[in-house]
Formats: C-alpha cells, sequence, structure tokens
C-alpha cells in the first residue's frame, strides 16, 4: 500500500495523479486532501491533468467504514470535502482526463463525469451509481453534475434506477468515452491528453467557465448548504 495514497508525476506538459491505497481506492478524508494538495502543484494555465487509478480499480467511492460508522459530524465532513473534489475538478480551466483503470463506483463514477474525456480499460469492471440501490439518496450536488453529463436516455437507469454499467455500455450514458485494452489504457490517455494539453490558454478557460457557469454555480450553493 502506498503511504501517499496518490502520487503526482509529470510527462511533458501532462500531470498524471494515480490513486492507489493499495485496495479500493476510496475517498476518505486523507484520500481527498492529498489529491487536494496533489492539485496545488497542476498547472492552472498550461498542460493538461490526467487522473487514473491502480490497475482493476479506478475507485470505489466514499469510504464506507465512515459511511457507516454512524458518526453524522464526520460523514458530512468527508461527503463534503469529497463533492468539493469534484467540483474543482470539473471546473478545472486546463482539460481533464480520466483513465478508468477498473471499476469506478458512486463517487469514483462521479469522478469521471467530472472531467473531459474518459477512456475506460475494457475487462469485467462495473461503472456506476449504486447509492438509491443501497438505500441512499442522491445529494443535491451529484444530481446538478449528472444532469449536465449522463445523457437524457440514460439518466433514470443510471441515477434513480442505480443500473451499473460495463466498461463497454458505460460510453452510452456518458460514463466513458472510449474503452480500449488494458494495457493500452495510459498510452491512449496520454495520447489525448497531450493533444489536449495543446489548446489556448485562456480560450480553454473562458469557454468552458461560459459552459460550465450555471451548472457550477449550482454545485458549490449545494455544497455550502450541507
Amino acid at each position: 500500500m502506498s503511504d501517499q495514497l496518490a502520487n503526482l508525476t509529470k510527462e511533458g506538459d501532462v500531470s498524471i495523479i494515480t490513486l492507489d491505497d493499495g485496495k479500493a481506492n476510496v475517498f476518505s478524508p486523507s484520500m481527498t486532501a492529498h489529491i487536494d494538495a496533489l492539485m496545488d502543484e497542476v498547472p492552472r494555465d498550461a498542460g493538461c491533468l490526467l487522473i487514473t487509478g491502480r490497475t482493476g480499480i479506478f475507485s470505489g467511492g466514499f469510504d464506507l467504514k465512515i459511511m457507516g460508522s454512524g458518526d453524522l459530524n464526520e460523514i458530512n465532513k468527508m461527503v463534503k470535502v469529497g463533492f468539493s473534489l469534484l467540483a474543482r475538478i470539473y471546473s478545472y480551466p486546463r482539460p481533464v482526463v480520466c483513465a478508468c483503470s477498473g471499476h469506478a463506483i458512486a463517487l469514483g463514477a462521479f469522478m469521471l463525469l467530472c472531467s473531459d474525456y474518459r477512456f475506460g480499460a475494457d475487462g469485467e469492471f462495473m461503472i456506476g451509481a449504486n447509492e438509491v440501490r443501497n438505500n441512499m439518496s442522491i445529494p443535491e450536488p451529484i444530481l446538478e453534475l449528472s444532469k449536465s453529463r449522463i445523457t437524457k436516455t440514460h439518466w433514470f437507469r443510471a441515477i434513480l434506477n442505480a443500473e451499473m454499467y460495463s466498461p463497454s455500455k458505460a460510453i452510452a450514458p456518458g460514463y466513458l468515452d472510449e474503452v480500449v485494452d488494458p494495457k493500452d489504457l495510459l498510452i491512449k490517455a496520454m495520447e489525448k491528453a497531450s493533444d489536449l494539453a495543446t489548446l489556448d490558454h485562456p480560450v480553454y478557460q473562458i469557454t468552458k467557465e461560459l459552459d460550465q457557469s450555471e451548472v457550477i454555480d449550482r454545485i458549490r450553493s449545494s455544497i455550502d448548504k450541507m
């Protein structure tokens, strides 16, 4: 298990954050804080951010030990900082590519929705939001995010019906853009990230902000109310 939970490397103009807690890459408060700190080192005016996980798992979502602890204060703190991280990625001023290396459940799937281009490793993996099936409601920040990224024809199936998708079937609802052989995942993701890194600043940022301003305002407002 990595003591750092995640690490940052750089290849050319691409900053790569790799999630690896040695287990399910859960978004514990420690994991979220670590990713936030790594993002502070990623340029906001040049290049591209690439986020991936370890082989077989992108992320299993929030830390279930905390979710099941009954400590409402700790649960709310974890959820709020997790959603704030998603908002930061969604509104990042440079392109964000995700290389989904395996299962992406709940918050893991929502992180895919926050990125601008998503690759998925082919295999017997599951991607989706299982909250409703596990007797948990979907909070307002995630409803706002999902409505902006999940296709209309799949929204009820993906969010309200808690349908889980294989990588190949996760393209239709909008979780992924491409599915590739696992051995080619980072190669393809790097090719795309390197290309997107050439997009002009601040033109990219301005256009992204114009497109996302209403959604991100609603997401941040709903987080503030938590």
